[in-house]
């Protein structure tokens, strides 16, 4: 009896099989035939034709086969082929509804990366200063209030801030570290009027300006001076940081700001960006930042 009843479900489970290939055999085909193209399906019938000539398919069959795949295609074809394509193109905008949560996900983790040291070097010396100086204390703890309400909202922002912005910035940054460094930093910013309401991604300029400063002037004794300029050629906005400090090594690998640029700017416009670190003839270190020029007419110039 065991014997029996194991056969029977044995039994039953290849009948069950059976059926469920035969009905994915058969979607595969009616997907197959709602997608060919008329030419194709034509070429297939006169294959069918040719073998109908042989032992290998009666003519009837050939002929069966013409007329049920015509009528297939004819009646159900057209409604088979837009169902594919719909599901084609909801799996393919979620795929890139993913794609695009992930870039905005690595964004967000990337701009949080912005060196912080300055921050708490810039509250020890307003302490110093409230002792010694406090007018110049007032000044700097002014400037800090200034730099952070601009960035701590431009850190959040999943949008592209406009190049007056971040110029607004750095002047506010500038400022703090010319109270620290006193003469041994000069700034120098020309950028014109039409193009600060371009696009220009967040805290990118603020990063170029800290390795400038960090790398470039603070190990040379008499300090130096920035330049920061932009400038457009064709459909490109170009923004230098160059400095006349101690210069960059070629050999030297990237530290975490200028990788964070170049991985923003991957992520952000892909080929069409670039960031260029050169040595001037004169010396010292040159930043440039190539973008797409976006200008925001809706942007107010700060």
């Amino acid at each position: 009896m065991r014997m029996a009843a194991g056969g029977a479900r044995g039994a039953l489970a290849f009948v069950r099989e059976l059926g469920d290939t035969a009905s994915a055999l058969w979607w595969q085909f009616f997907d197959w035939l709602a997608q060919v193209p008329m030419r194709q399906l034509v070429v297939t019938w006169v294959l069918a034709v040719l073998l109908a000539c042989t032992p290998a398919i009666l003519p009837e069959q050939a002929v069966a086969f013409i007329f049920v795949s015509l009528g297939l295609k004819l009646l159900a074809g057209g409604k088979r082929k837009a169902e594919l394509e719909a599901r084609a193109a909801a799996e393919q905008a979620g795929t890139e509804g993913l794609e695009r949560r992930l870039v905005e996900a690595q964004m967000a983790a990337l701009q949080a990366q912005v060196e912080p040291h300055f921050l708490f070097n810039t509250l020890a010396l307003i302490g110093q200063l409230i002792e010694t100086d406090p007018p110049q204390a007032a000044r700097i703890h002014q400037h800090l209030i200034d730099y952070l309400r601009s960035t701590l909202p431009q850190m959040r922002s999943r949008s592209n801030a406009t190049l007056g912005r971040q110029i607004a910035l750095s002047r506010s940054y500038l400022a703090i570290m010319q109270a620290r460094m006193k003469s041994r930093l000069a700034v120098s910013i020309d950028v014109p009027a039409e193009l600060e309401s371009a696009t220009f991604p967040p805290m990118m300029l603020q990063i170029l300006i800290e390795n400038s400063i960090k790398h470039g002037l603070e190990p040379k004794i008499e300090g130096g001076r920035i330049d920061i300029r932009a400038s457009v050629s064709g459909n490109v906005l170009q923004v230098d940081v160059q400095d006349d400090g101690v210069g960059f090594s070629s050999c030297a690998a990237d530290g975490v700001g200028l990788a964070n640029v170049r991985e923003r700017l991957k992520l952000m416009y892909g080929s069409r960006a670039e960031l260029l670190i050169e040595t001037p003839p004169e010396g010292g270190c040159k930043s440039s930042v190539r973008v797409p020029f976006a200008p925001d007419i809706f942007a107010e110039k700060r």
